[in-house]
């Protein structure tokens, strides 16, 4: 018997060693800017479609006007790099980015066409680099913050403005636009905002459906937040998403994303695995319904886990920039199965260190992942990078209590299914 548990032992141990890299998803690119420098904050936003993938660096050039690039995900080569043509300093270009197809959109929110920090967002061919449009909203004014979010879904771009005053002083909005045509279509508010509420700081959209967070309401306490679901054929909100354990201080939908009928919803500084742990909330858009609750196998206080969240198909991202396998704030992000709310993957790049907030940004196209690490100094200090994955690996297969790894617990349950566990 003796013999036996030592066997198994081993056992565990090589498949633990031979599956590691697997288990916890194949790096295939870090991502750095051919003219990265100190300071830009490269991976501050990520977005993916297809083998096409865009970074920003809002703090690039001297005087922060921000840019943007283009890289090949397949070959992790860079395409371009994307300048608005009437950038001017302190804009921050690339706060915001998003992709579908062969159009980008790239968020400006401290643009001042419409009076101070008021805000636009562009438009880029990216087959050829090329700027396509500037969007504008037709009641831009100043402080509304608009490009503070952007997302995209074929000819159809959504916006936010999380400082618009329809509702209130900062209660926000949304803006529709056609990405053909460059024309408003739609402005979304939700049917309770309120002052503060910072309704459009995240927003997402997928087909027909787009969802706005609003992660400083109030109606599970202050600052608890929300999310709302609106048709982007009509501009009518279809439903309020709210999380069934919602708490104080929670900020439920920081972060947003969607795909087909599945939504998730980021609550970074939700408590379950100690102060500001996070968590993720998956739901149903067809009928506004909470389907699973995503926390992370090792979760714990200030990982701020859900800060970032991004979904395609049946899989989701969700990064935790604080947290701290590779050193304090180096960061992490997780690999959920949509469909069951089970954990695939934790994804850590391969020269991870302390600082670096991998994970601040996120996104999924496919099998292909691509995580924001916006503090990493490569190309000086806080420069940035972004890394691109596998997010197709396969949970091991020695991972038995499904916590993303092999360890004792594994074995332990293995020895019991044979008639060994005391």
């Amino acid at each position: 018997m003796r013999y036996l548990m030592l066997l198994l032992a081993a056992a565990a141990s090589v498949l633990s060693t031979t599956a590691a890299h697997a288990d916890f998803g194949d790096q295939l690119f870090k991502l750095l800017a051919d003219d990265g420098a100190g300071g830009d904050y490269f991976g501050f936003s990520v977005a993916i479609s297809g083998t096409t993938a865009i970074v920003g660096a809002l703090y690039d050039n001297s005087d922060d006007s921000g840019s943007a690039y283009l890289f090949d995900s397949t070959t992790g080569q860079q395409l371009f790099r994307l300048l608005p043509s009437d950038g001017a300093a302190s804009d921050w270009f690339g706060h915001s980015v998003a992709i579908s197809g062969a159009t980008a959109i790239i968020g400006v929110y401290r643009d001042d066409d419409n009076g101070d920090a008021s805000g636009s967002a562009y438009l880029f061919d990216t087959t050829t680099g090329q700027q396509i449009a500037k969007l504008l909203p037709s009641d831009g004014a100043g402080g509304d913050g608009l490009g503070v979010s952007v997302a995209i879904s074929g000819t159809t771009a959504i916006v936010g403005a999380y400082h618009d005053d329809d509702n209130g002083g900062a209660s926000g909005s949304a803006y529709l636009f056609d990405t053909a045509t460059g024309q408003q279509i739609a402005k979304l508010l939700p049917s309770d905002g309120a002052q503060i509420d910072l309704f459009g700081y995240s927003v997402a959209i997928s087909g027909a459906t787009a969802i706005v967070g609003a992660y400083q309401d109030d109606d599970n306490g202050n600052e608890s937040g929300s999310a709302y679901l609106f048709d982007t054929t009509t501009g009518q909100q279809i439903a309020k998403l709210l999380p069934s354990d919602g708490a104080a201080g929670d900020w439920f939908g920081r972060s947003v994303a969607i795909s087909g009928a599945t939504a998730i919803v980021g609550a970074a500084f939700d408590d379950d695995n100690g102060d500001d742990s996070g968590s993720a909330y998956v739901f149903d858009t067809a009928t506004g319904q909470q389907l699973f609750k995503l926390l992370p196998s090792d979760g714990a206080e200030l990982d701020v886990f859900g800060l970032s969240v991004a979904i395609s198909g049946a899989t989701a991202i969700v990064g935790a920039y604080e947290d701290d396998d590779n050193g304090g704030a180096s960061g992490s992000a997780y690999i959920f199965d949509t469909a069951t709310g089970q954990q695939i993957a934790k994804l850590l790049p391969d020269d991870g260190a302390a600082g670096d907030r991998f994970g601040d940004s996120v996104a999924i196209s496919g099998a292909t992942a691509i995580v924001g690490a916006d503090w990493n100094d490569d190309n000086g200090y806080e420069s940035g990078s972004a890394y691109l994955f596998d997010a197709s690996a396969a949970p091991c297969l020695g991972d038995l209590d499904g916590d993303g790894d092999v360890d004792q617990s594994d074995l332990g349950i293995l020895l019991a299914n044979y008639g060994c566990g005391t």
